[in-house]
């Protein structure tokens, strides 16, 4: 008996040894961690798998949902239960369970099965909260303060309210929007870390209201709610033009705290007729352009006692209906910085450096005389004298001034933000302690994906700028720039970046939301707006490359992400794009409407032997016409609508018909000569097949004339480096990454740049300025060659949407020694490194589980492949290892990969 005993034991052992060799983490819900305040109906649960054994793939799954933690622990009394699936989907796998309810929390596990016939213990438990889902759900109505300011520039209003908590507290809710931005406290603290919240959305159309766990900040007895309104987005100035109060003029609060004791009973505290207001608070001025003046000496607590002389407050009858749950990440401090130096300019200013252009603000240790004014204004640049530079700003002044109350005191803006290097401070009695100032970063809270790094510096200072230049302008929307006074959501710039965007962080939820609004803000018509969210309507509304947005986006997220659920709420805004064009165009030529072209395309003062890039821009507008339609069948095609795919289908080919018979010569010359020109050709095969080499040809000779200085624009840029690849010419695509003159990636570098510039010759080679009013040094745009270095330098790429299969193929080239790149994908991590030494190769491969990978070993035909010290051909993992060319392509299974071979004839 004791020996079975024993052995009954010892098996027991064995197996759960064997169990744990899979085990599931990283669980999401709508790619969030543990979400409150919800909207989705059809949430979407993601996971991620871990083994130790290589080549696992997941076989089945069970997921259970349950409204208590005790419940989903158990396993009973479940509200939703799949019961065993026998499927590999570990991402995207919708909620198909009983109707959801407002305000409730549900808790979900998941366990899997795999290949090798191991099964995975039950995850970690994980929930989700809903929010409000129904307008009736509110019972909160819009208050505004008692004295109307009529749009004007005011203090910022402060909204009060004490209430009693008379039992025990279980759990609270704050339900919260404004029209304006609000920072809300209870009981004299900030009840989150979220910045410039709800954010920037169509407002008439979308205002988003966030959920906040206070149950921490509630007391029994006596309790203050004190919310501040900034004018923000909706209210201040916005664009260029002066203008203030879009969307409407005056700041106003949605309230809604929600209170359930320990014995169920609930109290609802709502924004009402019982509220007060003041315009006495601190802030002076808030805005989003010009910065914000704090007086000090009024920072009080709010309490009863204090306002009690205050006014009341109006209540405003505006529907509920553009009410949504919260989408997008918030926004919250990042990174800080300590000043470097202080300088004294040549004009005898005050001026302190943080080393990195950024986007946020400032925040500042001081005690001075009470009643004086300290201000810190912010520069990207210093001027060719070592001036402090402001002339890009327009009419941003980018200035906040504290007034100061004579003790210590620690400072910083509440609804602004700033883009700048460098400050100028004034006011300040001495010389600054240089200790006492600190930079801190602000951005949508998103989670770092991507890494890449490589043996050649200035290209590692390139990826830095790329990640700069996406974080400073990730605020809430992608913007164009951070510091003049625009800062506006440029559809162009947001789609020739949005696939380097999505390498190098989790952008999936930010744009997300942000599509939302250009479907919500799209013409009745089809039309897409060129700025989003719509501030006014413009003349190049529709333009080529900036409205074409409504169709690449969705499909590249598609790509990256694998969100068929995306797709789907896109594509009637896909098709009413790619209808409106066909409305437009005659003979299936879109020859008409204002466009930008390749926007800022290379070009000279004096152009006397024809040397400016110029492209056509009915040429342009072609191409994407086809783009878009051929996105649109792409959706078409995922989604099942194939009388769709039919339609469209033979729409591109009359599309791409009618682009040869009017830019094509019978010999293959494009009407335009430019780079341009022959990339957007090339890139969305426009050409016939017998066509295409030598327009890559033709292409490869135009960089020459140029001395391998890249000549595209903001529509060019994106493809150039891929073309060249494509057509085999990545040896010319190194050469114009890594071209150190202007125009070039790397010219900026050389100057200093910690961040993409707007254009190619920001700062010339004798430190002036090429342009005064429309030069930024924060613009994201022209990083999109970040997309070519993660997928040809490192060779990561999605061989299926959202990298259920993978494709690594990196290509050598450009003198460089080693290169590393690593993605954190739905699946989990992959990575490539390669390294040379001579004629040795080493590459490093991570494919993470429940994937597989199609590996490209370059130059490895005729050579004696081993992975980790064996002989490729006898690894298990490894499958298909045939010649292709000079390189040796292979399928490997999940797991980590040391590969080494010797190039023959070196």
């Amino acid at each position: 008996m004791k020996k079975a005993s024993l052995l009954i034991l010892f098996l027991v052992q064995v197996l759960l040894v064997h169990a744990q060799k899979l085990t599931v983490s990283a669980l999401t819900t709508d790619y969030n961690n543990n979400p409150v305040g919800t909207g989705n109906v059809k949430p979407a649960f993601a996971w991620k798998l871990s083994s130790s054994e290589r080549n696992t793939l997941q076989t089945a799954y069970e997921l259970q949902v349950a409204a208590t933690m005790p419940d989903i622990s158990s396993g009973k009394n479940l509200s939703w239960n799949t019961g065993r699936v026998n499927s590999g989907q570990s991402v995207h796998v919708l909620y198909n369970g009983p109707e959801l309810k407002s305000r409730q929390r549900y808790y979900w596990r998941v366990r899997v099965w795999d290949n090798h016939g191991n099964a995975s213990p039950w995850s970690g438990i994980k929930y989700w909260e809903t929010g409000l889902l129904n307008p009736s759900d509110w019972s909160a109505k819009w208050i505004e303060a008692a004295e109307i300011t009529n749009g004007a520039v005011s203090p910022a209003p402060v909204f009060f309210r004490s209430f009693n908590v008379s039992a025990p507290v279980k759990s609270a809710r704050l339900y919260i929007t404004a029209h304006g931005l609000y920072e809300a406290k209870l009981n004299g603290k900030n009840i989150s870390n979220h910045l410039l919240a709800p954010g920037w959305t169509s407002y008439h159309k979308r205002l988003q209201y966030q959920t906040y766990d206070v149950t921490s900040f509630l007391k029994s007895g006596g309790n203050v709610a004190a919310v501040t309104l900034g004018d923000g987005w909706y209210r201040g100035f916005l664009e260029w033009q002066r203008k203030r109060n879009w969307y409407g003029k005056e700041a106003g609060l949605l309230y809604q705290l929600e209170i359930t004791f320990a014995d169920g009973k609930k109290q609802v505290i709502v924004s009402d007729e019982g509220w007060k207001s003041s315009f006495d608070g601190p802030i002076k001025t808030s805005d989003i352009y010009m910065g914000e003046t704090f007086d000090s000496r009024l920072d009080k607590p709010v309490t009863a006692a204090v306002a009690k002389n205050w006014k009341g407050v109006r209540v405003v009858h505006t529907s509920l209906d553009n009410l949504v749950a919260q989408q997008g990440p918030p926004v919250v401090r990042h990174e800080q910085f300590k000043a470097l130096k202080v300088i004294k300019t040549p004009k005898g200013e005050t001026v302190i450096d943080f080393g990195q252009n950024l986007v946020g603000w400032v925040q500042v240790k001081i005690k001075g005389r009470a009643g004086d004014t300290l201000k810190i204004k912010h520069a990207e640049v210093l001027d060719k004298e070592g001036n402090f530079y402001t002339g890009n700003l327009r009419t941003a002044q980018q200035e906040d001034s504290y007034i100061l109350d004579g003790t210590d005191q620690f400072l910083e803006p509440h609804f602004t933000f700033h883009g700048f290097r460098f400050i100028k401070i004034t006011g300040l009695h001495g010389e600054p302690d240089k200790d006492n100032f600190t930079a801190v970063a602000i951005y949508s809270d998103m989670q770092p994906t991507g890494t890449f790094t490589s043996s050649n510096s200035l290209v590692n200072q390139l990826q830095h700028n790329i990640q700069w230049g996406q974080k400073g302008n990730f605020v809430d929307i992608p913007t164009d720039c951070p510091q003049r006074d625009e800062r506006l959501g440029w559809t162009g710039d947001a789609q020739v970046f949005f696939n380097t965007a999505a390498y190098n962080m989790n952008v999936a939820s930010f744009f997300t939301k942000w599509l939302q609004d250009v479907k919500a803000d799209q013409y009745a018509n089809g039309r897409v707006p060129v700025v989003i969210p719509a501030t006014q309507k413009r003349g190049n509304d529709g333009s080529a490359g900036w409205a074409d947005v409504s169709t690449i986006i969705p499909w590249n997220f598609y790509t990256v992400y694998g969100d068929k659920q995306l797709l789907e709420h896109q594509y009637s805004s896909m098709k009413a794009w790619v209808e409106y064009v066909r409305s437009i165009s005659k003979n299936n030529l879109w020859n008409s409407g204002g466009h930008y072209g390749d926007w800022l395309f290379y070009t000279m003062a004096d152009d006397r032997d024809g040397k400016a890039a110029i492209t056509d821009k009915y040429l342009i507008a072609q191409t994407f016409y086809a783009a878009s339609t051929q996105n649109l069948i792409n959706a078409a095609s995922v989604l099942g609508k194939n009388d769709d795919v039919a339609t469209y289908t033979a729409l591109l080919k009359n599309i791409k018909d009618a682009f040869n018979r009017e830019y094509v010569t019978p010999s293959g010359r494009l009407v335009s000569g430019s780079q341009t020109a022959y990339v957007l050709a090339l890139n969305f095969d426009m050409l016939p097949e017998n066509l295409r080499q030598q327009a890559a040809q033709r292409l490869v000779d135009n960089i020459k004339t140029y001395k391998n200085h890249i000549t595209t624009g903001f529509l060019g840029t994106p493809y150039i480096c891929h073309v060249l690849t494509r057509f085999g010419y990545t040896d010319v695509a190194y050469k114009l990454l890594l071209q150190e003159t202007y125009p070039s990636w790397l010219y900026p570098v050389k100057m200093g740049a910690t961040t993409i510039w707007e254009r190619w010759d920001g700062i010339k080679t004798d430190g002036t300025f090429e342009a005064e009013s429309m030069n930024s040094f924060n613009h994201y745009s022209y990083g999109a060659i970040g997309d070519w270095m993660y997928k040809v330098i490192t060779g990561i790429n999605a061989a299926e949407p959202g990298y259920k299969t993978i494709r690594i193929a990196p290509q050598l080239g450009g003198n460089f020694t080693t290169a590393a790149a690593g993605l954190e994908t739905m699946y989990g991590k992959v990575a490539s490194a390669w390294k040379t030494e001579g004629s040795k190769i080493t590459l490093d491969i991570t494919v993470p589980a429940n994937t597989t990978a199609k590996i490209v070993l370059p130059g490895a035909a005729s050579a004696a492949v081993t992975e980790s010290s064996v002989a490729i051909s006898k690894v298990k993992s490894v499958k298909d290892v045939i010649k292709s060319g000079n390189d040796l392509a292979l399928t490997a299974g999940s797991g980590t990969y040391h590969f080494e071979y010797t190039l023959s004839g070196k």
